[in-house]
């Protein structure tokens, strides 16, 4: 793309995407991500509900969401060399379907044994749609596709914000678990949508070359190709950036609740703005690095982020909501990431290549939640929030040695 157009010329737009790669494509795949991130963020959110229905206490529920983030992160190199075998298109179809499986059968589960097995097939069936959705948007929009990581993850924060809401809205009217059976229904519509405009073949380029048939050789090409200084730069980057995610999200209603003296209510509303604003970074954020470049976007939004976390412990009123909504720039990373990774590792182990990374990278970042948790526990929650704005600004001092990638 020429520097020398302007900038709405060079920000492509929602029909931009479809000229270049079909507007159904991204449609379908954000509205299934849509749905399966917003499943997944109303689990913590019926806590309560779980103790209540299974009398069970606060740690025991923190096991079932332990399992669906665990089975995820392990899912993530399977589906990337699943990728190759059968193809994206029956991947995120057969994952939204699986996913509205396990919906069901949280409707359904009479006792904890089984609800904890229904959180192992709902992380398993989502651990398939993310290294896929990500394969397909790589390859169908090339020219664009920080813009279409931008929808695509604007639409899964808009789906942690909106869909934990509507189950808690529907909660009072029908109970916890029809709520969550409700959701069924939707994800099976979604599957048919991905079959329908999905091509039919692979989209991992050169996936089935003689050289990838040699086992040996394709692991040596799996870690050359991870082994990259632009690969190794980008992934500490986004480590960094997830660990500090985990930490925030899993805590946030709690810490406003117990440090800042909210109300439940006030405290989820808070919670799902920081995903609204996410996700309007997120649309803006893709485009921009399409224009402006990658590491000057991400050094930007990851500065930009240190400061209402840091003072995220010495604020209130007005001010608390303002950095609130400043937090959702961290979020607009993750679309410039994950661009930049698929797009600087060999087309002939993308797919290996992209699992392995996201399963190293959310079995670190998935600790964050537990690093928060115990120091809140002895009553360093503050000091907990410090940290985390500590390891944002590590982050931007990982990102500014970022390589160009055509440098690569």
């Amino acid at each position: 793309m020429s520097r020398s157009k302007t900038i709405l010329q060079s920000v492509p737009t929602l029909s931009g995407l479809r000229r270049e790669g079909g507007g159904w494509v991204i449609g379908s795949v954000a509205i299934g991500w849509l749905l399966v991130l917003g499943l997944r963020f109303t689990l913590p959110a019926l806590v309560p509900q779980l103790k209540t229905t299974f009398g069970i206490d606060n740690a025991t529920a923190g096991i079932a969401i332990t399992v669906v983030w665990a089975t995820y992160a392990a899912m993530q190199l399977p589906a990337g060399m699943l990728i190759e075998r059968v193809g994206e298109r029956r991947l995120l179809a057969g994952s939204a379907l699986l996913t509205g499986l396990s919906a069901l059968g949280f409707g359904l589960a009479p006792v904890f044994g089984v609800f904890l097995v229904v959180c192992g097939l709902f992380g398993f069936a989502t651990g398939l749609y993310g290294p896929t959705r990500a394969t397909v948007l790589s390859n169908v929009y090339p020219e664009h596709d920080g813009a279409a990581f931008g929808v695509l993850l604007g639409a899964g924060s808009i789906g942690a914000a909106t869909v934990p809401l509507a189950a808690s809205a529907l909660i009072g009217r029908v109970g916890w678990q029809p709520a969550l059976a409700l959701a069924a229904p939707l994800l099976g519509l979604a599957g048919v949508a991905l079959w329908r405009s999905l091509p039919t073949h692979s989209l991992a380029a050169n996936e089935t070359t003689t050289e990838a048939s040699d086992r040996s050789e394709r692991a040596r090409a799996v870690i050359r190709g991870i082994a990259r200084r632009s690969v190794v730069i980008v992934v500490i980057g986004a480590t960094l950036m997830l660990f500090v995610f985990q930490g925030l999200t899993a805590f946030l209603p709690t810490y406003l609740v117990v440090a800042k003296g909210l109300g439940q209510a006030s405290a989820t509303a808070l919670f799902a703005l920081l995903f609204v604003c996410g996700a309007a970074f997120q649309l803006a954020a893709g485009a921009a690095a399409d224009r402006f470049g990658d590491r000057t976007v991400l050094l930007t939004l990851t500065t930009a982020s240190i400061v209402p976390l840091a003072l995220l412990p010495f604020v209130s009123g007005p001010v608390l909501l303002a950095a609130v909504v400043l937090l959702g720039a961290r979020y607009a990373s993750a679309p410039i990431t994950n661009a930049y990774v698929l797009d600087v590792l060999p087309d002939e182990i993308q797919g290996t290549a992209w699992g392995s990374l996201r399963t190293a990278f959310f079995l670190v970042g998935a600790t964050g939640s537990t690093f928060v948790g115990a120091l809140a526990d002895r009553g360093f929650f503050d000091e907990a929030v410090l940290i985390l704005a500590a390891l944002t600004a590590l982050a931007v001092g990982v990102f500014a040695v970022l390589p160009p990638r055509t440098a690569t």
